[in-house]
């Protein structure tokens, strides 16, 4: 008897709570809201449950990859160097498991889009998260590249464990090696809420699409973007607030934007981009060019030449169309 006046007066409180913010009809008009915006995209109930890959799944995914792949300094506090491999073998497991469930999600998807897509669903999944987990030896090598590239070319840092620990770069290019790898492999989407985990942790925004080879280092990092057709070279450095964009944005007959076309920079081998410069279009910097800071650069760079905004001021002043 006590117990179901009790329970009626929990009902009570909650009915008075609800009807305190008018929650009843913000629920009813919010449910309106998502009814409407399922028919215009053409969407159906999703009685399965969730259809799309969890940010938080992946979050966590992130977390457990970064210390399976550096264990002794991302990994738990307390892991002894005698028990490494099994925590790798075991974080792994799980990891990889989890990311099966993301990968399946995506194709699912994908595959409402694309009919053809739709079979063999679970097949493609286990074949790429496979694929994906013989890459983390390459990746970690790659890592190691840009570990020792930030160490050495950046008078402030002590030691590579300092680079590795306390370096936005370097936690931007784990994710973005994690994210490139796993665009090649067929799940864009995923790899795109990779990137953005680190632009949010970071500020430095790098397409999962874009190629960048090894020894590369940002330093300080802060406003860095960088598209997703760009190439980079070995041994590139480049500075906060960087860019480097697209120029225009061709469009169809129809007036929609074209996608996939080649619209970032090249930048070869041993380039370096100071802090501000703006690198926009399909144009190449050559290889030992020096970029230096807040220039905006639309047109190729020879290799090993001298970029500032003293040299840009004297090309204009010495181009008779510029002076017409």
């Amino acid at each position: 008897m006590t117990q179901a006046i009790h329970k009626s007066t929990e009902n009570k409180n909650k009915e008075i709570r609800a009807s305190l913010f008018g929650i009843e009809q913000v629920v009813s008009e919010l449910a309106a809201v998502r009814q409407a915006w399922r028919r215009r995209q053409q969407r159906s109930a999703e009685p399965g449950g969730r259809e799309l890959p969890s940010r938080d799944a992946l979050a966590k995914i992130l977390n457990d990859l970064r210390g399976a792949l550096f264990p002794m300094r991302l990994g738990p506090p307390e892991l002894r160097q005698e028990s490494e491999d099994f925590y790798v073998g075991h974080t792994l497991d799980t990891v990889l498991h989890s990311l099966l469930v993301q990968v399946r999600l995506e194709l699912s998807y994908a595959s409402r889009y694309h009919e053809e897509e739709s079979l063999h669903i679970d097949d493609r999944a286990l074949t790429i998260v496979r694929e994906f987990s013989r890459a983390l030896p390459g990746i970690r090598t790659l890592l190691v590249s840009d570990v020792i590239s930030a160490f050495q070319g950046d008078p402030a840092a002590r030691t590579v464990d300092e680079v590795l620990l306390c370096y936005p770069g370097i936690l931007a290019m784990i994710h973005h090696r994690i994210a490139h790898r796993l665009y090649q492999l067929g799940v864009p989407l995923l790899a795109r809420i990779v990137a953005e985990i680190a632009h949010g942790q970071t500020g430095i925004d790098i397409h999962p699409g874009a190629s960048i080879d090894a020894g590369f280092f940002i330093d300080h990092g802060t406003g860095v973007v960088i598209g997703e057709t760009a190439v980079i070279g070995r041994r590139v450095r480049i500075y906060q607030a960087v860019t480097l964009g697209a120029k225009r944005f061709p469009t169809d007959q129809e007036g929609k934007l074209q996608k996939g076309l080649s619209r970032h920079p090249v930048v070869e081998d041993d380039v370096v981009i100071y802090a501000g410069a703006t690198v926009l279009g399909r144009v190449t910097l050559g290889r030992g060019a020096i970029i230096g800071g807040n220039v905006w650069v639309t047109s190729d760079v020879a290799p090993g030449a001298h970029v500032s905004q003293a040299s840009l001021r004297h090309e204009q002043l010495s181009d008779p169309m510029v002076a017409l």
